[in-house]
């Protein structure tokens, strides 16, 4: 197949034009040579392709049957040829991005509308999982990048901080008030005495939490577990519990007074988050177009505290 491969690109041109004067002038090539190319294919195949009338050459029933294969071969390839001149000239791509549903609402999604409006045609897959998921699906090869938390150390990993983030516990003035008249002593340590809110087990920033409590020797007798950090946001506004949200998605409440921050003996660290990427792997030209414009900074995001 392979050595007949330019036999068979002569013999599709004078099948399509039906002239081999034509496909001479197509293919930059003499009507000789493509003569002796079609004889050689004609050969190898035993069997007859063309025959000349007066207007040029015409098919063969057998030649009929391989044209009708050979198209469809080469319409494929005249196919991938053009996608890939869009993908060069439109910018015409696919980027595949890991986040969790927290940072996909507050921080990617300004990210990705600036993004989409400069890279219109790159088609956005978004894998919505938890930092770990998200660092397991960037080994595997499964997503481009990915939004996180800072990991610790991974071999070939870059990481492009956008900032800092800050963990706090925030409640409604009515819920402490009502809290302290069913237990006036709740002031000595108001998380054993509130409703806690927490992130589920499964997310990291729990997990980042509960080392938290367990260091300070917090224990919460009553605590409820919700998915999503919008969800810890609203019950909290809704006076549930005291719930530990990420202050800079807070801030407007606490400006106007819909939640209070409480204040911590020992305040919780600020976390680092950012894009992830593997630098060993194959990079598409939208996941280079996507970290070319962050480390210049180009997108309008959502304002996180600038790292110390």
């Amino acid at each position: 197949m392979e050595k007949h491969l330019s036999q068979y690109k002569i013999f599709y041109t004078v099948a399509k034009e039906r002239n081999i004067s034509r496909a001479a002038e197509i293919l930059y090539i003499s009507q000789p040579a493509i003569s002796k190319s079609i004889r050689k294919l004609e050969s190898s195949l035993d069997t007859t392709l063309f025959f000349r009338n007066s207007r040029g050459v015409q098919l063969t029933d057998e030649g009929e049957v391989l044209y009708r294969h050979v198209k469809i071969a080469f319409d494929a390839l005249n196919s991938g040829e053009e996608q890939l001149k869009q993908i060069s000239t439109l910018g015409i791509g696919h980027l595949r991005i890991g986040v969790s549903t927290t940072l996909c609402k507050y921080v990617l999604l300004p990210y990705l509308k600036t993004f989409i409006a400069a890279y219109p045609h790159i088609r956005i897959s978004i894998e919505c999982q938890s930092t770990k998921d998200t660092l397991q699906l960037l080994n595997d090869g499964s997503i481009d990048i990915g939004l996180v938390g800072e990991p610790h150390y991974q071999k070939y990993l870059e990481f492009h901080s956008l900032g800092e983030i800050e963990d706090i516990f925030v409640a409604t003035d009515s819920y402490i008030e009502n809290l302290q008249l069913r237990d006036p002593k709740c002031s000595d340590n108001i998380f054993e005495s509130a409703t806690l809110m927490l992130l589920d087990k499964e997310n990291m920033t729990r997990q980042y939490i509960d080392d938290y409590l367990l260091k300070n020797k917090i224990l919460p007798q009553n605590s409820i577990e919700v998915t999503t950090m919008d969800l810890l946001i609203e019950f909290s506004k809704i006076s549930l519990g005291v719930a530990c949200v990420i202050k800079e998605f807070v801030e407007k409440d606490l400006a106007n007074g819909t939640l209070i921050e409480l204040p911590l003996a020992c305040p919780l660290p600020r976390r680092k988050i950012g894009f992830a990427y593997l630098t060993n792997h194959h990079q598409s030209q939208a996941l280079q177009a996507f970290t070319t414009a962050i480390s210049r900074g180009n997108y309008t995001q959502y304002t996180v505290n600038p790292d110390s």
